[in-house]
């Protein structure tokens, strides 16, 4: 089963911030944020703010990106006929990335 976004965002903030040798109180202090939100972004929780992430990931030299998904739904909405387009083009990707 494929992970969801809220697990690979987590495992990626985990691993960076373990890169960077900071543990989670350092990191909300950089980040301005909570350690308790924090500890919900490194758990995986479903529901955090989109400001405090942005901020937290910004610390740890991460970006969010939003990029057009191959799912049914956005096949619908390209058209019939752009549903073999879609599969073959490689920039699409079924979910956000975070990248370092």
């Amino acid at each position: 089963m494929e992970n969801s976004f809220p697990d690979e965002l987590a495992a990626e903030a985990r691993a960076r911030r373990g890169s960077l040798r900071l543990s989670q109180r350092e990191l909300a202090e950089l980040a301005g944020v909570s350690e308790r939100f924090v500890r919900f972004v490194e758990q995986g929780k479903r529901t955090v703010q989109l400001d405090s992430l942005l901020a937290l990931l910004d610390t740890l030299g991460l970006e969010l990106r939003v990029q057009t998904r191959t799912s049914a739904a956005a096949r619908a909405l390209a058209g019939p006929r752009a549903g073999s387009e879609l599969r073959a083009n490689n920039e699409l990707r079924d979910a956000p990335e975070v990248r370092p």
